[in-house]
């Protein structure tokens, strides 16, 4: 009994790992840019996608199958470079137009890139086969865990404290704190939004990537992942508030150990719990458990 639950709340605090990170990115392009990037979902895609891909290489060339984490990594967090890309060529002509056009926009970003990914890797599951077990299985209090899940969690975790820490002891953190309070402001005081803004959306991108990457050993790249990471991405944000980083943790741990006890209980209550405890924190806290509550 210990065991099935240690499994069932590792499991989740695993999701929840890749989550967060994916969350992270929605979060701190929000607070800045004001932008709910829809395609977040297809950079954590494309980041799988690339991952296996820079995975295959790697150990096609005779690199160490234990060392694959570090082109999986890499190549999760170059192919989020994309953003510098996305920002400059498309983002940065609807800043100023109704929310609609961002909306659309993004989603139009959602169908190009997963049509990128359908031409460039086809249509068939990918995946990084049995690599991650080259790290072996650790016990906790009976159950059996992947060592490299656990990688995962404290690499999440090591993110989640650098993001504390850029965004409250360095120079960019206050310049990122400062355009999301009062983007005006900043500008009048000689902040150069235009790359502030190229910085941030990249920053995020490459958080949502990097999960992407990240999370492949456990499973397979589908092209259609982005798609069903979109919806629990804002659920995070719905739980957690708009524009906070605890809210994104929380909301992430939230949404993954309830995915993963309703997936070991009832399967097919995956969705509808998250849905229901979305609807609760709505109907209780409309600004979200860690949002600021609108004047």
């Amino acid at each position: 009994m210990t065991a099935n639950l240690v499994n069932i709340l590792m499991g989740g605090v695993f999701h929840a790992a890749i989550l967060f990170l994916v969350a992270a990115g929605l979060q701190v392009v929000f607070g800045v840019q004001k932008i709910f990037n829809l395609a977040c979902g297809s950079f954590y895609a494309l980041g799988a996608y690339t991952g296996v891909s820079a995975v295959g290489y790697f150990t096609a060339h005779g690199g160490p199958p234990a060392l694959f984490i570090i082109p999986l990594a890499l190549g999760g967090l170059a192919v989020g470079l994309v953003g510098v890309v996305v920002e400059r060529g498309l983002l940065r002509f609807v800043y100023d137009r109704d929310e609609t056009f961002q909306l659309l926009l993004t989603f139009a970003l959602v169908l190009m890139l997963e049509d990128l990914i359908r031409m460039t890797w086809g249509t068939a599951p990918v995946s990084t086969g049995g690599l991650y077990l080259n790290y072996g299985q650790a016990r906790i209090l009976g159950a059996t865990v992947p060592v490299y899940n656990l990688i995962v969690i404290a690499a999440s975790l090591a993110i989640a404290l650098g993001i504390g820490w850029l965004l409250s002891r360095t120079v960019f953190g206050r310049i990122i704190r400062a355009a999301a309070d009062n983007r005006e402001m900043a500008e009048a005081l000689g902040v150069d939004m235009r790359w502030v803004y190229v910085r941030v959306f990249t920053l995020g991108t490459m958080l949502g990537t990097l999960g992407g990457a990240l999370v492949i050993p456990a499973t397979a790249a589908m092209s259609e992942m982005g798609i069903e990471l979109i919806v629990e991405a804002f659920a995070v944000v719905v739980i957690g508030g708009l524009g906070s980083m605890r809210g994104a943790f929380v909301g992430a741990l939230v949404v993954g150990i309830l995915r993963s006890v309703a997936i070991s209980v009832y399967p097919e209550l995956e969705m509808l719990l998250i849905y229901l405890i979305v609807i609760a924190v709505l109907l209780w806290r409309p600004s979200g458990l860690f949002g600021a509550a609108a004047a």
